[in-house]
């Protein structure tokens, strides 16, 4: 599909348009119908999104996405468009795309620091070899096979050592006593 994409881009190609037209119109379509659009309003999407692969296909990055997840992004964003500015009044309040995060409640900051707190005292009391795959692998977001490269260490032994810091922050903070009197 992705090289559909890039016919269309490239070239203006109006074959590989048409193949991918036959395959995600439908799809889109159904999807806005699923949302409980009208069939208008949903055709009427599906065109734009159309339009859209059409005139921008060479913003599709497949590095990032498949060219489904992509279409179908810009199908929501135009459905959650047509929404604000439906000036009918006829907006379902109910629906889950249209309604924000709902705000935290004022002493969930407290807990979160206490409870920050804890992980902290927790992490360093973890050996060095643990705590330095921890902190590679969740604070600086590098895989296991990255760590392994990085450190010299078998992939084993880093998901061994991963999952020992694991039992031990475990252990430790089910141990405390403010997690044990069920405030976190």
């Amino acid at each position: 599909m992705a090289e559909l994409a890039g016919k269309i881009a490239n070239a203006r190609d109006t074959e590989a348009f048409g193949l991918l037209f036959d395959h995600f119109a439908p799809r889109i379509n159904a999807y806005m119908r699923k949302l409980r659009l009208d069939t208008g309003e949903a055709e009427e999407i599906t065109q734009e999104v159309m339009f859209t692969l059409w005139h921008k296909a060479g913003m599709f990055d497949p590095s990032k996405s498949n060219l489904s997840t992509w279409l179908f992004r810009i199908a929501r964003n135009r459905r959650i468009d047509h929404a604000r500015r439906d000036r009918s009044g006829d907006l379902d309040v109910t629906d889950p795309s249209l309604t924000p995060e709902p705000e935290p409640l004022p002493d969930a900051g407290i807990d979160m620091v206490q409870r920050e707190a804890l992980l902290r005292s927790a992490m360093s009391d973890l050996p060095a070899e643990q705590f330095g795959i921890i902190r590679m692998a969740f604070f600086l977001g590098l895989s296991h096979s990255q760590i392994a490269e990085e450190t010299g260490l078998p992939i084993g032994t880093v998901k061994s050592r991963i999952r020992l810091a694991f039992k031990r922050l475990r252990s430790a903070l089910e141990d405390d006593p403010a997690i044990d009197s069920g405030r976190f």
